[in-house]
């Protein structure tokens, strides 16, 4: 099963109803041993109980910290394609109003693909539309570079464009690597095997008593920090999301705003 594919939200009470069963078979497994041979569920499962809840303490601690990582290079990622994007704008007044106005048609129908980019979500056919209109619109603007670094009477605006335009078109490569980042699926699956694991033994230890209270409290604490590693995971469709950051990249439009 693809964990990514699947709600946030979906996950994670999925991840409840597994505690809340595990709590149950825990206190069902005591009692039933309880019947067959003395046990003491508390002396038998106590160092196991701890040992557990901290091993789960600290891969939740560490998968939240490459997760909360991972959103914070998305951000970076998306705050360099917008300086990169703005430097480009601005060093294409460098030359003459033809060659000017050229560049910033261009650039404006490349500021659109990348807003689009992030608008599309989790659209596949919108994604890939707006990365192959990018990449269109690319070309053209190297070709024009290109043909314009031939010129030796552009000779200094050649050399602060191109650095320019290599700078923008690296940013979407270094934005697609952020995106496609995400904390690797068999570690939350390890996560969700030691939350139903020790919600078991936590069941267990509890004597065939359960305070549903704490168990249940516990299950939802679990699951809030689940959700967060999950949701920061997931910037294009989850509350934790990168529009501040992608706000940057629409404010560019201002720049076109003035008529040439």
């Amino acid at each position: 099963m693809n964990l990514f594919a699947l709600s946030s939200y979906a996950v994670i009470f999925g991840v409840f109803l597994l505690m809340f069963i595990s709590f149950l078979v825990g206190s069902y497994t005591y009692r039933w041993l309880k019947k067959r041979r003395n046990v003491d569920g508390e002396s038998t499962f106590g160092a196991v109980q701890g040992s557990l809840l901290g091993l789960l303490a600290l891969l939740l601690s560490f998968t939240f910290s490459m997760s909360n990582s991972n959103y914070d290079r998305r951000v970076d990622a998306i705050r360099d394609e917008a300086n990169a994007i703005g430097t480009a704008v601005l060093r294409a007044d460098l030359y003459p109003d033809s060659i000017r106005q050229a560049y910033r048609k261009d650039l404006k129908e490349y500021l659109e693909t990348r807003i689009e980019f992030y608008e599309a979500k989790t659209d596949m056919k919108r994604i890939n539309e707006s990365l192959k209109a990018r990449q269109l619109i690319q070309e053209s603007l190297w070709a024009r570079a290109s043909s314009i670094a031939r010129e030796p009477a552009f000779l200094m605006p050649n050399n602060q464009m191109v650095p320019a335009l290599n700078a923008m078109f690296d940013a979407v490569t270094t934005r697609n690597l952020a995106l496609l980042k995400r904390v690797p699926e068999i570690i939350l699956w390890v996560l969700i095997l030691l939350c139903a694991t020790s919600a078991f033994t936590l069941g267990y230890s509890q004597g065939g008593k359960s305070d549903w209270i704490m168990n249940i409290g516990f299950a939802i604490m679990i699951c809030l920090a689940l959700y967060l590693v999950i949701d920061l995971d997931r910037s294009r469709r989850g509350v934790i999301n990168t529009e501040f950051a992608n706000q940057e990249i629409k404010n560019l439009r201002t720049m076109f705003s003035n008529p040439d």
